[in-house]
């Protein structure tokens, strides 16, 4: 197996802009694409009837937790550009669309993959400050409404800025500078039309809360003792085609910087394994998780496996990206 993946890993390009592959255009231009849809909502919010108004707030709610999980989320393991400035600038475009630092999220996601998914230890807490177990009782998952509609009042930013500066003081700077970037544009859009912000703000919440929904079904069912099972993958064609496949999780948490274009070419290498470790696979998008025929069995599906430490998969993959 290890000659043949070593061959799926290893990404190149010659591309003088792209530093993985120019497949990655998509992704930038998706982002950017998001951002310009934000800004049109305002220009267009006064002329629009309410019924307009609610499709296209809607329309952006998803589309929050669609680039949190695709585009800002493969930004973090593969930056798409060659040049430090770019890696910065397009680090700005999606704080701005998203609504939160991008080099925030960085930080708190790779501490995500050092964890990835972690039952409480003794103390009562988890390494992976995302964990579905983080607020569960009795080693079991929380909610899954409770993690969905709480887990963002549950971000510590404090905490967040004070790790980011220990990892690197150059990248707290850039995180805080995007943080006012975005605070700074809400406010300037309250100044312009305050009654656009009393719109913006509830469908920036959902869109928040799907993408937290959607994080929750990637892990439940998964194990959190055994590396290759981590995640939970779905091969939904058309969900893998709009979100950068992102329904390969499984295999993501497994090799979390192999490109994306790889991940249905990894997933065919290690899939006799995969299976024989009992890798959770749901039919749909993770966000439908809740709807998938399995789950009433996953309780019974959980392998009880001993407890096998992060180090055997692959620390070296697990390491922050430096832009």
């Amino acid at each position: 197996m290890t000659a043949e993946i070593s061959s799926v890993t290893r990404t190149k390009t010659t591309s003088k802009i792209f530093a993985y592959s120019r497949w990655d255009a998509l992704p930038v231009l998706a982002g950017v694409l998001h951002l310009a849809y934000l800004v049109l909502m305002f220009v267009v919010f006064d002329s629009t009837p309410w019924w307009g108004l609610v499709i296209l707030g809607s329309i952006y709610a998803i589309s929050i937790s669609w680039n949190i999980n695709s585009v800002s989320h493969n930004f973090i393991h593969n930056p798409y550009f060659r040049s430090n400035a770019l890696n910065r600038l397009f680090g700005l475009v999606e704080s701005l669309a998203i609504g939160f630092s991008q080099t925030f999220y960085d930080l708190v996601h790779m501490r995500h993959h050092t964890g990835n998914s972690d039952r409480r230890d003794e103390k009562g807490d988890t390494l992976d400050w995302l964990s579905i177990y983080r607020y569960g009782r009795n080693g079991k998952a929380e909610n899954v409404w409770a993690f969905t509609f709480l887990s963002y009042f549950r971000d510590d930013a404090g905490e967040t800025l004070r790790e980011l500066k220990k990892r690197s003081p150059a990248d707290a700077c850039w995180g805080c500078f995007e943080v006012a970037c975005w605070l700074g544009s809400w406010v300037v859009a309250a100044i312009l039309n305050w009654k656009f912000m009393v719109f913006l703000v509830p469908f920036y919440y959902v869109g928040q809360s799907l993408s937290s929904l959607n994080g929750f079904y990637r892990h439940y069912g998964g194990n959190p003792d055994m590396p290759i099972a981590w995640g939970v993958s779905t091969y939904d064609w058309l969900y893998n085609f709009t979100w950068f496949n992102n329904g390969y999780h499984a295999e993501h948490h497994y090799r979390p910087r192999i490109h994306w274009t790889k991940m249905p070419d990894f997933h065919h290498e290690i899939k006799d394994e995969q299976q024989a470790a009992g890798v959770r696979v749901i039919n749909g998008p993770h966000a439908l998780g809740f709807l998938d025929p399995s789950l009433r069995d996953v309780e019974k599906e959980l392998p009880q496996q001993k407890k096998i430490s992060a180090d055997s998969s692959d620390e070296k993959q697990l390491t922050g990206t430096k832009r």
